[in-house]
């Protein structure tokens, strides 16, 4: 029987094959009180357990080909630093020595309570960084009960689309040997390891599918539409032969965008328009030279600050990591964010703990520039350790978060006691170099004079800015559905913004996922945006239509969208865009 599902884009393309189920490893385990004399029999079970699944990783970090994406090595790193982790290891075996819990029991114990704080984090791709310490769990665990990574998958068939619940980054490394076509999973959201890896593959993956595991059987024909997140069961002969038509034509055009690669972009009026990368790791900034990027539009840094349980990052350690990413670009620029995270994250250098009390409403409370400030020790030497890496190429520092003068204020000052103190000790840095404000909160679109008057440059992040103007967190089932980037009152912010910012002269770019989707492409454009940040493996797309596109003609059809407020005429108006 036909049937169909629905889930979250997060791959374009369409993949047609059989459904390959993986089962995720049983968290429902044996739960028994172990005597005084097993519990270093016990804790040495764990060891051992532990020591297997590291065998694992560097294996598979051994048979990486020399073309694989530069996340797949990323995220095997992740886990092995989430494998060594005190929070993980240290405390479970305290809790086999302490409650005297068999080492299962023990390990998902730890595991909920890890789980707990990363329910709490606001930010989506922190949040999804929960997947990555379960499928760490899940992977002792099936070392603990004689099994490792993906069990039978030598055995798939070819063509396969895979079916999960949830798929580790390192296990997607074992069907290396297999042609698979997709991903689907119950969980996971834009920013979830599968999503970025299947990304990076350029593979369609729909992620969100509630219940596609246990609904899809072993071999099932299955119709994977990236595009849409739309999952297609056993389809009829007609839509079978639809989609690989469409197929077939989405192949030819993928060869087609990669003679793109190199060539200018510019508007068919001749306007230049930057394309440039967002990264999460230093490594990736290898993804975004291959993929023509012309720079850094947003290079987060919160995965140092992640890897720590007890301190923060070191300023050496951070300043190697900045300096890693920019002399990858080879001499492009690098915008580097300040940490994005508060009392909303669950790092125990800020004080957490199982008795630690997170904000009543994180998205609002102490977190990103408010965070900084009130931890200026901390924040100096992240801003000592982006300087220093200003010395190996072009670096610009972005601020998350402002609203408000003093904020601004308070920054700069901080920024140039950095400065001061790398002055006194003698360290060389770019002393012009410059900095800028996310634009994320509807306070600082529409105060913008104070923003451009004092910085740089400007980057509307429009995931935030939708979530803070329509009160909607996207990653809430409940109210998902209204989330939308083209509610006019999210478009004239941005409208707004790029306006202004122009006639002051200040440079200003879209860092959000709106940035990413072909289909705004022209609707950006036609508000005067000339700087684009996205994922690598979006960019041929968006630089298609911009190599389409002609500003002029696009003032009528962009200039009717803003004028419109009902969600027709709305409608209508980008329709008008997209023909023009």
């Amino acid at each position: 029987m036909s049937f169909t599902l629905h889930g979250i884009p997060v791959s374009r393309g369409i993949a047609i094959g059989r459904a390959y189920l993986i089962a995720p490893a049983a968290l429902d385990v044996d739960h028994y009180l172990i005597e005084p004399a097993q519990i270093e029999g016990e804790v040495e079970r764990f060891r051992a357990a532990q020591q297997r699944v590291h065998e694992e990783l560097d294996t598979l970090r051994a048979d990486l080909a020399a073309d694989a994406p530069s996340e797949m090595g990323a995220f095997i790193n992740v886990h092995t630093m989430i494998l060594n982790d005190a929070m993980l290891v240290q405390e479970t075996i305290d809790l086999i020595r302490t409650r005297r819990y068999n080492v299962e029991w023990a390990l998902t114990e730890q595991l909920e309570r890890l789980s707990r704080h990363f329910d709490d984090i606001e930010d989506e791709y922190l949040r999804e960084r929960k997947a990555d310490i379960e499928q760490v769990v899940e992977r002792v665990l099936k070392a603990l009960a004689g099994a490792s990574g993906l069990d039978g998958v030598h055995g798939a068939c070819d063509e396969m689309i895979v079916v999960a619940h949830d798929i580790a980054p390192a296990d997607m490394m074992q069907f290396k040997t297999q042609t698979f076509q997709g991903f689907v999973t119950d969980l996971g959201g834009r920013t979830s390891h599968t999503a970025i890896v299947a990304r990076s593959l350029g593979i369609p993956a729909a992620v969100g599918v509630q219940h596609a595991s246990a609904l899809i059987r072993q071999d099932d024909l299955i119709i994977v539409d990236g595009d849409h997140g739309i999952v297609i069961v056993d389809p009829a002969p007609i839509v079978l032969e639809e989609y690989s038509y469409r197929q077939s034509e989405k192949e030819l055009e993928q060869r087609k965008l990669q003679r793109l690669k190199f060539s200018p972009t510019q508007t068919l009026c001749g306007t230049r328009i930057e394309l440039c990368a967002n990264i999460e790791l230093p490594e990736d900034a290898r993804a975004a030279v291959e993929s023509g990027a012309t720079g850094v539009g947003l290079f987060r840094t919160e995965f140092l600050f992640m890897n720590h349980k007890d301190r923060m990052p070191e300023e050496e350690e951070q300043f190697c990591a900045y300096r890693r990413a920019v002399e990858l670009m080879n001499g492009l620029p690098v915008t580097i964010r300040t940490i994005d995270v508060g009392a909303d994250k669950p790092l125990d250098s800020m004080g957490g703990g199982d008795g630690y009390e997170t904000a009543a409403n994180p998205a609002l409370g102490l977190r990103a520039i408010r965070w900084s400030l009130s931890e200026p020790q901390m924040f100096l030497t992240q801003l000592r350790a982006i300087l220093r890496a200003s010395a190996f190429g072009k670096v610009k520092i972005l601020i998350p978060m402002l609203a408000h003068a003093q904020e601004i204020d308070q920054t700069l000052d901080l920024i140039r006691e950095a400065k001061r103190q790398l002055d006194d000790a003698g360290i060389g840095y770019d002393p012009n170099v410059q900095v800028g404000a996310m634009i994320e909160i509807p306070a600082a679109a529409i105060a913008l004079p104070l923003f451009l008057k004092r910085l740089d440059f400007l980057s509307i992040g429009t995931n935030d800015l939708i979530q803070y103007t329509l009160a909607i967190d996207r990653a809430d089932n409940a109210v998902a559905h209204l989330y939308d980037p083209l509610h006019p009152a999210v478009l004239h912010l941005i409208a707004f913004t790029l306006r202004e910012a122009k006639r002051a002269g200040v440079p200003v770019s879209v860092c959000g996922e709106m940035a990413g989707d072909p289909a705004l492409t022209r609707l950006l454009l036609g508000m005067g945006l000339t700087e684009f940040s996205m994922h690598p493996s979006q960019l041929l797309e968006v630089k298609q239509e911009v190599l389409r596109s002609h500003l002029k003609t696009l003032e009528k059809p962009v200039a009717d969208v803003l004028a419109s407020f009902e969600p027709e005429e709305v409608q209508a108006a980008l329709k008008r865009v997209a023909l023009a």
